[in-house]
Order: structure tokens, then C-alpha cells, then sequence
């Protein structure tokens, strides 16, 4: 190959922070996007010159320098000249420990102290540049809820830089679709709370997120939430959600909304509170674009999720119609993501009594009481006796109804 090509970024801070290495990403020094298209790699950058190895598909950029030329994080101008150093390339990277290199040899390349950092468990940014682009505050956030476990701690000059960018406006620079991204990505990390408690921080949760970050400080009843405070208990169910699929860490990220605009004369009770949360999830799903798929669950969890909690003190016909708005008869994916869901909230708070959830089962004993049924039979019947449409739904309803009773009985 033309150039010098060097190993860097995640593969080797992993490697030295002893993790497991998801992506190679390789830099190439002193080579041109004609060189490379030359030796079959293929491109896929669209701001620069990034390409793909023909067999192995690790990507392999040009090395190169940015300068800030507008606001937001796409307002850059980049330069891939083969002149361009290795050094040049790694003082453009955000933190120290991204802005380490390796050589064919496996020998490290490391002049901005990453390793240093690693061993200190310190995030701390290579230059002043840092404060030119906000995702960086993102990214911080993300490390943090990958590392936090590790005792990982960020920088105190950073984590001004990082106000600097609040402070600023260039974090409302950000698009939805990239801040959606960052949150994604951090939900199924190690510490899915620390993502949001640096961001609140260093003030850009209520940029952002201003509809999370209202509930530190909201009292909870004691007697349910050990840990009174709103904000607190909202970043344990988080963490009790990180190995669930994000659509369900998503849903129980803003489960609990609703608290955040209690009128203050009924606090600590929150009563009522799932119906006044469904518009607001609504609305940071519309402003973060999220699919449709995790808005959905989203509103029904934030709706219904004391239904589950309370799930054997309900009637058998109130347990169906629950069946019936979570469309879990036709979706069955949707009671259990909902049930997920359900636990990580009620697990997710202070003390021991809280560490079981038995109506997770019960849901899904009911639900399955329900599914048994008939219908078949009950389809047959109906059509025999000429009846259709709504009389055969009804009797549907109704044996689904007459089942959840007896099995509920049961678990009694």
C-alpha cells in the first residue's frame, strides 16, 4: 500500500483499556484517494476521503486536519494532503484516549498522554478545538456511560469546555436525528445514567432534554420510591434497562414524564400523572425523530405502566381492555416488550423489596389465559347461527374475559 498506515481511535484505546475491539479503523498517511482507489479499496466518505478494504471492509481514512468554519458540528473544512503527519491527524480527535495510533510493528504512537489518561481513568481533551464542535459534549456523555463503571472521571477543563458549548448555543446546532443517535447508542451501554447525568452537568440536558431534566428535585411518596426523588429513581430504571432492546430502554427512559409538570399542591402524589405524560412523549419523540416503532411502545408504557403494578387488583374486563390498547392480541411482541418495560421502572428504585417484580409473570400468565381461548370454536358458532361482525366480537371479548378470571383466580 502507498503510505504509512497506522491502527487508531477505538481499536486501540480498547485494546488498552482491555475490552473487547468492535471496529479497526486505520489511518493512511501520505497517500491520495487515487492511490488508494488504485489498490481496490473502496470509498464511502462523502466530507472526506474514507474507504473500505477490499477483503476485510475495515475502513481506512486518509489522515487529515479540520478547521472550524461555521457553526454547528458539519461547519468544518478538511484537508487530506498526503503532507498531512499522523501528529496532524491525531491532535484533530476530541479526547486523548481516541488520540492514540499503532504501527504495524504494534508499537504505540501516543503524544497527547491517552495512555496516561487510561491509566488515571480520566477523559480529558487533546486541544482547544474540542470546544468547536458540540456533538463532542455528546460524546463525552457516551464515554462516560461506557466507562463510568470503570471509575472513569472527566477532566475539569473539559467538562468546562463542555459548558463553554451549552453556554454558547452551538449544542441547539445539533440535529435531531444525530442527537437521537447518541442517545440510542448510550442506552445499552455499561451506565446508561451516566449519558444523562454529565449532560445535565455541564447544562445541556435542558437544552435538549429539559422535559428530563425537570424531574431532579420532583418529591416521589416515600413509601414506593425509597429514593424520593423523581430524577434519581428515572436514571435507576434506566440502568435496570440497558441489556433490554432499545425500544424498550427508550420506553422507560420517559415512562415517567408526567411527573415532571405535577401540580406542586398534590406532590409527592403523582396521581394521574401517565395520561398528563403521554403528550410529552409525544413530543421528545416527534423532536428527536425517533421510529415510530419506539414512540408507540413509548406511550403505551408512559399510559399504562401502573396497570402492570397494579395488575391483580384490576377487574378481568379492565386486564383486557389493557390487552386490547397495548394491540397485544395482534402483536403479542408488544405485551412482553411492555412487561420489560413495567419491571425496569418498578426495579429500578432504593431498598430490597423492590428487587422482584412478580406481576411480570402474572401479565403473561394472564395474556396467555387470554390467547388460549377458542376462538376458533367460538368463530364456527357464531357463523352457524348466521352472526358476524360485532356479536362475534363481543363473544371473543367475552370468553377472553371469562379466561383472564378464572386464571386470575389462580394466581390468587
Amino acid at each position: 500500500m502507498s503510505g504509512e498506515t497506522y491502527l487508531v481511535g477505538g481499536a486501540v484505546r480498547d485494546q488498552l483499556l482491555g475490552l473487547p475491539i468492535k471496529d479497526r479503523d486505520f489511518v493512511v498517511v501520505g497517500s491520495s484517494p487515487e492511490a488508494m482507489m488504485a489498490q481496490g479499496f473502496l470509498p464511502v466518505g462523502n466530507d472526506f476521503p474514507v474507504f473500505l478494504h477490499p477483503e476485510t471492509k475495515d475502513e481506512y481514512a486518509l489522515a487529515r486536519t479540520e478547521r472550524k468554519s461555521g457553526v454547528g458540528y458539519h461547519g468544518f473544512m478538511f484537508n487530506t494532503d498526503p503532507t498531512v503527519t499522523l501528529e496532524d491527524d491525531l491532535l484533530r480527535r476530541d479526547l486523548t484516549i481516541n488520540a492514540m495510533a499503532m504501527d504495524a510493528n504494534g508499537q504505540l504512537i501516543d503524544p497527547h498522554g491517552g495512555a496516561q489518561d487510561i491509566e488515571n481513568k480520566v477523559l480529558r481533551h487533546v486541544s482547544p478545538a474540542f470546544a468547536e464542535d458540540p456533538l463532542r459534549v455528546l460524546r463525552v456523555a457516551r464515554f462516560m456511560a461506557r466507562l463510568a463503571p470503570m471509575g472513569f472521571t472527566i477532566h475539569p477543563d473539559t467538562l468546562a469546555m463542555m459548558k463553554t458549548l451549552v453556554d454558547s448555543g452551538e449544542i441547539k446546532t445539533l440535529v435531531a436525528e444525530r442527537v437521537w443517535q447518541e442517545i440510542k447508542n448510550s442506552l445499552n451501554t455499561a451506565q446508561p445514567s451516566a449519558f444523562f447525568t454529565t449532560l445535565r452537568e455541564c447544562g445541556a440536558l435542558a437544552v435538549l432534554l429539559p422535559e428530563i431534566d425537570c424531574l431532579w428535585g420532583v418529591p416521589q411518596t416515600k413509601q414506593w420510591h425509597p429514593e424520593i426523588d423523581t430524577g434519581i429513581h428515572a436514571m435507576l430504571a434506566i440502568d435496570q434497562a440497558k441489556d433490554l432492546d432499545n425500544v424498550v430502554a427508550y420506553a422507560v427512559m420517559v415512562h415517567d414524564l408526567g411527573k415532571g409538570i405535577t401540580p406542586d399542591h398534590i406532590l409527592p402524589s403523582h396521581k394521574g400523572h401517565e395520561a398528563a405524560g403521554v403528550p410529552l412523549v409525544k413530543a421528545v419523540s416527534d423532536r428527536l425523530k425517533v421510529p415510530k416503532d419506539y414512540k408507540d411502545l413509548a406511550i403505551k408504557v408512559c399510559r399504562w405502566h401502573l396497570h402492570s403494578h397494579t395488575i391483580m387488583e384490576l377487574k378481568a374486563r379492565t386486564i383486557d381492555k389493557l390487552f386490547q390498547s397495548l394491540d397485544a392480541y395482534r402483536q403479542p411482541q408488544n405485551l412482553e416488550n411492555f412487561v420489560l418495560a413495567c419491571q425496569a421502572d418498578a426495579t429500578g428504585r432504593w431498598g430490597d423489596e423492590f428487587k422482584t417484580y412478580h406481576q411480570a409473570d402474572q401479565v403473561r400468565s394472564l395474556f396467555q389465559a387470554a390467547q388460549n381461548i377458542d376462538q376458533k370454536a367460538i368463530v364456527a358458532e357464531y357463523q352457524a347461527k348466521g352472526h358476524q361482525g360485532i356479536m362475534l366480537g363481543q363473544a371473543i371479548r367475552q370468553a377472553r374475559i371469562a379466561a383472564i378470571k378464572v386464571a386470575k383466580q389462580s394466581l390468587e
